[in-house]
């Protein structure tokens, strides 16, 4: 139906709650819901018997994910697996948004990963400079915002990251400036890129296409993990909102004139009932080449028409955290997450007084 050993699958069929079409069971997706029910089970503390409940329903769909069953090649974990086929043939290996599968597999009460794991995790990751900011490189800003939308790394570090004298809230704000500065460079010539424009991430685009810009052919993508980094480039003019907004809370400084340029600069074409669209391309002016989806307003570029919630999410998510620390100070009362950290060998700033 809509699951398998504690996991879910990576879309569901909204009328039915059973798995859509042929999809996967999702380890990240799955991870990502679990923080999600993680942080309500801290958030609903009150004695009412509903309260009370949402927070042992919360337990119990923690502590049925079978962590060990997904860790076919252990220590590392399956990104996911078919009843057609079984596993899948390709490991969580760092540095992206997988980040949170290796904590909450750490941190479970019933079947928990090795704390090899997260040693294994950490030997794949990449470190090099990218426009003068030295970190753990991951291409799309997403990858630095997931995780972080739930674990609050501010102060606390894994023997990696002490190795470098720095922490993962630091790598994702050196990550935030390094497109910054990528886009302040724009060395494709794309149009609207800048200091005050930039944001690079997985996205709605116009349409798998090669067309000519500047007397060079470029290849345009509909969705894509677009980004930039030392480990590599992809990237079609597409600026996708929540790269920006995503990394509020480690960098308000860039993150807020970027938004605001881009409310001003593109409009209602931009901004709607829930905020951002997804994604906009002031490169794309054409009206002549049939698009996958979205709109082109004539001397504005082309526009998503859609609103996607794995977008959205962090964008609300790090706005309550930068403002409020809302989803960082429930989570960090939850055992299972200091479980977690603990056992990928965190130390320091507010995991040391943690109960």
């Amino acid at each position: 139906p809509g699951g398998y050993k504690g996991f879910f699958y990576h879309f569901l069929d909204p009328g039915t709650g059973f798995r859509y079409q042929t999809v996967e069971l999702s380890t990240v997706d799955t991870g990502l819901l679990l923080a999600g029910v993680l942080f309500c089970q801290q958030y609903f503390d009150g004695a009412a018997s509903t309260e009370a409940a949402i927070r042992a329903y919360a337990d119990s769909l923690y502590r049925r994910t079978d962590w060990q069953w997904a860790s076919p090649r252990a220590p590392l974990i399956t990104m996911g697996w078919t009843p057609e086929s079984g596993y899948h043939n390709l490991d969580w290996r760092g540095f992206n948004e997988a980040m949170l599968v290796y904590l909450l597999a750490l941190g479970s009460p019933t079947h928990p990963v090795a704390p090899e794991a997260w040693t294994a995790w950490t030997t794949t990751y990449q470190w090099g400079e990218f426009y003068g900011q030295s970190h753990v490189g991951f291409a799309p800003l997403f990858g630095h915002h997931y995780s972080q939308v739930w674990f609050d790394f501010r102060g606390i570090t894994d023997p990696y990251m002490r190795a470098r004298n720095s922490d993962y809230f630091e790598n994702s704000r050196r990550a935030a400036y390094a497109q910054r500065g990528y886009a302040g460079a724009n060395p494709d010539g794309w149009v609207g890129y800048g200091l005050d424009l930039w944001g690079l991430s997985a996205s709605d685009g116009p349409a798998d296409v090669t067309l000519t810009v500047n007397g060079k052919a470029r290849r345009f993508f509909t969705y894509a993990a677009r980004g930039a980094s030392f480990t590599e480039i992809r990237d079609d003019g597409t600026i996708a909102p929540t790269a920006a907004a995503g990394s509020l809370p480690f960098a308000p400084e860039i993150v807020g004139p970027a938004l605001v340029a881009m409310r001003e600069r593109y409009g209602a074409g931009l901004f709607g009932q829930y905020g951002f669209l997804d994604a906009f391309n002031p490169t794309w002016t054409w009206t002549d080449v049939p698009l996958h989806h979205g709109h082109v307003e004539a001397g504005k570029g082309w526009f998503d028409n859609d609103y996607l919630g794995i977008d959205e999410g962090p964008i609300l998510a790090m706005i309550a955290n930068y403002r409020t620390d809302l989803v960082w100070k429930y989570m960090r009362k939850s055992p299972y997450v200091v479980a977690g950290l603990r056992q990928a060998g965190f130390q320091g700033g507010w995991l040391d007084t943690a109960k």
